[in-house]
């Protein structure tokens, strides 16, 4: 194992240890403004995904990079979905 992999490996067990710790915190009523800025980043990584599977060559980082398309898209319209869910549980009733 390279110098390079174990250290990246460290910051992720520790953005791990650090992102779990912080969800835990969260109230009930700022998981939905939460969930709105995790769509948004899940947007951000569909569009690295498609750069990443952009290259006219089939090799393991197109199909891996068309596999994080599909997920990403899938995360993207999930959490809207859930999202919008939440939002009409908030809305009155019309009488």
């Amino acid at each position: 194992m390279t110098e390079a992999l174990i250290a990246a490996l460290f910051v992720f067990v520790l953005a791990s240890f650090t992102g779990f710790e912080v969800i835990n915190k969260v109230p009930p009523t700022l998981h939905t403004p939460l969930m709105s800025g995790s769509n948004a980043i899940s947007g951000i990584a569909v569009l690295g995904a498609i750069v990443a599977s952009g290259a006219k060559e089939w090799n393991i980082s197109v199909i891996l990079g068309l596999i994080a398309v599909v997920l990403a898209t899938i995360n993207v319209v999930g959490g809207f979905l859930v999202t919008d869910r939440m939002l009409q549980m908030f809305k009155k009733k019309a009488s």
